[in-house]
């Protein structure tokens, strides 16, 4: 049964194949005229020190990792990470066929991408299953290109659902412990029947029975998005939320720990026009339960700009029920200088200057330094225990204000660096080493 399945779905399964452009800074070098021969930039062993000053040179980095096809207009559906601000992209179909792909839309806080290719001919195509009906102990097959490897196939079992991995607010992964190892990202994770149920997204670097995959209902919500306008827009209700501990329980005198404790209510928004107030326990959401803090962000998220729900909370021991017409959350653009794209992505992280917006979303109390937006999954940055909300103060002992600063910082520095960063209320030293991203 399964090797059947594998030989129907295999077509389906693509290679992803990237490259985009790195810039390195040579140092200068003294006595041009003594070791030009062997350190210069006719040097047998390659450029390394420029003559009188640092020069610039451009060279290619190749990446790899996997889609799947999802329409017979060509769309393919795969990881954000894997296609991230590359120069180029490259199909290879089952068969060694090659075609090049153009970006659609992208989505930074799922991790997916939409790409196609405009001449794909008569190929199979993958459906969308229902990622809901999947259990823990559910038989689920992985397809991808593991290291290069095409169409390897591995088999295992739903290990876990619900998996947050601090990753962003929308984390909802599928755990499985079918072998998934960089190139496997984009992906398609399956169940017997051959429907996809998650896309492979991440693995755990100290194991290799632990790989996630972002479910299918979460891909089937934003990909009409990501086909119309490129992008996601999400709804916002404008709380900041915490969880419930049980000495929070005792304080309110709440029935159970279930909800989420409202802990700052930005003004003018959907949730202030509405009446909603600090210390209310939000407890259901347009007639869907709030069970843990996690799952307020994902129901305010899917909701429609301008929709009018129900929001039901918990106030003085007593419950009470709010019309809140939803808003529409304003995301946050990275601050990209020139040629910080090759720079940050060396140790896997984005970051962006802090505003209103995102002090508010990530409860930020650090007054200077820049805001981490994006830590892809099993980069260098990840590895480092970094996580998205982190607010990065200084690299090397030397303060950081800006993105452009930042930038400036990483103009020259090594392959080691020694990074401060604030985490809650807390200040953290951590050693980041540039590599490359895992996928």
């Amino acid at each position: 049964r399964i090797a059947k399945l594998a030989q129907r779905v295999a077509p389906a399964v693509v290679n992803v194949h990237t490259s985009r452009t790195v810039v390195q800074t040579l140092p200068s070098f003294p006595f041009p005229e003594l070791f030009g021969e062997f350190f210069g930039p006719r040097s047998p062993f390659g450029p390394r020190l420029g003559p009188q000053g640092p020069t610039r040179r451009e060279f290619r980095v190749p990446s790899l990792g996997t889609g799947f096809i999802i329409s017979e207009e060509g769309y393919i559906l795969t990881n954000h990470h894997v296609i991230d601000e590359v120069d180029e992209i490259e199909v290879r179909f089952e068969g060694g066929d090659t075609a090049s792909a153009e970006v659609v839309g992208e989505d930074p806080k799922t991790d997916l991408a939409l790409i196609r290719v405009e001449d794909m001919g008569d190929r199979h195509v993958l459906p969308l299953g229902d990622s809901d009906e999947i259990l823990p102990g559910d038989w689920v097959v992985a397809v991808g290109n593991p290291f290069g490897l095409s169409h390897t196939v591995t088999l295992g079992i739903v290990s876990a659902k619900g998996r947050r991995l601090g990753q962003g607010p929308y984390d909802d992964f599928i755990q499985t412990d079918a072998a998934i190892n960089p190139g496997n990202s984009g992906g398609p994770l399956l169940n017997l029947r051959g429907e996809v149920v998650g896309i492979n997204t991440a693995i755990n670097p100290q194991a290799n029975t632990i790989g996630f995959a972002v479910p299918s209902n979460l891909a089937k919500s934003i990909l009409p998005q990501l086909r119309e306008t490129g992008h996601v827009v999400r709804g916002w209700l404008g709380v900041a939320i915490q969880p419930i501990t049980r000495e929070l329980q005792e304080a309110f005198e709440l029935p159970s720990r279930e909800g989420a404790l409202v802990g700052q209510v930005t003004g003018g928004s959907p949730a202030d026009e509405a009446g909603i107030e600090r210390g209310d326990v939000i407890v259901r959401f347009d007639g869907r339960d709030v069970k843990e803090t996690g799952d307020l962000p994902r129901l305010v998220a899917e909701t429609p700009v301008g929709a009018e729900v129900e929001v039901e909370v918990i106030r003085s021991g007593k419950r009470r029920r709010f019309d809140v017409e939803i808003g529409e959350l304003e995301e946050p653009r990275p601050q990209a200088a020139r040629g910080e794209r090759s720079r940050l992505a060396d140790f896997g992280l984005r970051v962006a200057e802090i505003d209103p917006a995102l002090r508010q979303r990530y409860g930020i109390e650090a007054e200077s330094g820049v805001v981490v937006t994006r830590v892809d999954p099993g980069g260098p940055a990840a590895r480092a225990g970094m996580q998205e909300g982190d607010v990065l103060l200084e690299v090397e002992r030397e303060p950081i204000e800006s993105a452009a600063e930042l930038t400036e910082l990483l103009e020259d520095a090594d392959d080691t660096l020694l990074v401060l960063l604030a985490r809650d209320d807390v200040n953290l030293f951590v050693t980041l080493k540039r590599g490359e991203t895992e996928e």
